[in-house]
């Protein structure tokens, strides 16, 4: 059985809300991330002895690196495990730093680093230390749905920039200054690649967008976690443009580790304070067994590539028969 969002629209109906004597707040009436209500019946479908393929989340199928789950056992063996520094163990912060060298040629401070629960989290730090209450904040259409569902929770504005396929379904600098006329922005997060519809911006567009976005005074924040499942062009960092972004990436996708709620953020230096205050009252830290073994992801590079050429015989397979 496959479950994907033509099930859901069968299955899904509106939660009816119990009366209560206090308000619900109206930030909080925010959309179901649809995607997890999928996963929550393809559970009870499963529990209940179907055979169920599910394709309605980005999560692969492989497990963490063998040396990330390694390290994680003998933590817990030799534990106790408690809080570590907000902006995450100092090894983790600088096996990163030492990511974005081999990676991307980029000399980075280990100390504007900040290891996340998941990037999610990073996105909330993001739009608290950046935006004002009802600042407006642009995304891509289509785009990953749970960053306009953040925004309204945080008290935010949406504006969603149509993309075309004239422009390779992504936004271009004109496009994000045509939007910025006809309602102020006051920031714009892009993924690239893009979620749902795995576009990847050429480096040359991408660059052009980070300049136009500085010139119009606009933040930017820059979502990487699909980096490392791309083929068809070089993967470009918004950190090899310029120091003033926001860099959000995580270890679930390329290092195959969803369920460890482990990510992070590379903020400018000027942001460091700021978002190590909010890290600390928000979230204290991200989780000590998941930050230890995602320092010893890194040492299973070969077998994450192993999992990539995968994806890539299943990305021809799909290329060639879906048209």
């Amino acid at each position: 059985m496959f479950v994907d969002q033509l099930l859901l629209n069968a299955y899904y109906s509106p939660p009816v809300l119990k009366m209560t004597s206090w308000k619900i707040s109206q930030r909080s009436d925010v959309e179901p991330f649809r995607a997890m209500d999928v996963v929550a019946r393809a559970s009870e479908l499963s529990a209940a002895g179907e055979d169920v393929v599910m394709m309605c989340v980005g999560q692969p199928s492989a497990q963490a690196p063998f040396a990330a789950r390694q390290a994680a056992r003998e933590r817990i063996a030799n534990g106790p495990i408690g809080y570590t520094s907000s902006g995450g163990i100092e090894a983790l912060r600088r096996r990163i730093s030492q990511h974005y060298r081999e990676r991307y040629g980029v000399d980075l401070d280990p100390a504007r680093v900040v290891v996340t629960t998941g990037s999610s989290a990073g996105f909330m730090l993001a739009f608290l230390a950046l935006f004002e209450n009802g600042e407006r904040v642009a995304i891509p259409s289509p785009g990953y749905p749970a960053y306009r569902n953040i925004l309204k929770a945080l008290s935010l504005q949406v504006s969603e920039i149509e993309t075309t396929a004239s422009d390779r379904w992504v936004v271009t600098a004109d496009a994000l200054e045509k939007a910025h006329g006809d309602n102020p922005i006051s920031g714009i997060l892009i993924a690239n690649p893009n979620n749902p519809n795995g576009t990847m911006m050429k480096p040359d567009a991408f660059e052009q967008l980070l300049e136009r976005a500085e010139d119009l005074g606009i933040a930017f924040i820059s979502d990487e976690i699909y980096h490392g499942l791309t083929y068809d062009m070089p993967e470009k960092s918004a950190l090899e443009f310029t120091d003033d972004a926001i860099v959000i990436n995580s270890f679930s996708k390329y290092f195959c580790m969803t369920g460890w709620r482990i990510g992070w953020m590379v903020v400018p230096e000027g942001l460091i304070e700021t978002i190590t205050r909010l890290h600390q009252n928000l979230f204290i830290s991200a989780p000590e067994v998941s930050q230890v073994a995602a320092l010893h992801a890194f040492d299973g590079l070969e077998e994450l590539e192993e999992v990539r050429k995968g994806y890539l015989q299943n990305r021809d397979f799909l290329l060639d028969a879906l048209p």
